[in-house]
């Protein structure tokens, strides 16, 4: 899940929640929404690796 931050980054949140603590969990802060998207593609392929 992408998500835009007030300094105008993107960051890369997982798709589940946290269940210790009920937050969802940072992959990443990226410059751009193409760089994130690009990041999230590399996590999917590797948690099915």
């Amino acid at each position: 899940m992408i998500r835009k931050l007030k300094t105008g980054q993107y960051r890369l949140y997982s798709r589940k929640k946290n269940p210790k603590t009920g937050r969802r969990r940072n992959l990443g802060t990226f410059k751009s929404r193409e760089a994130a998207k690009a990041h999230e593609r590399a996590v999917q392929y590797f948690k099915r690796g």
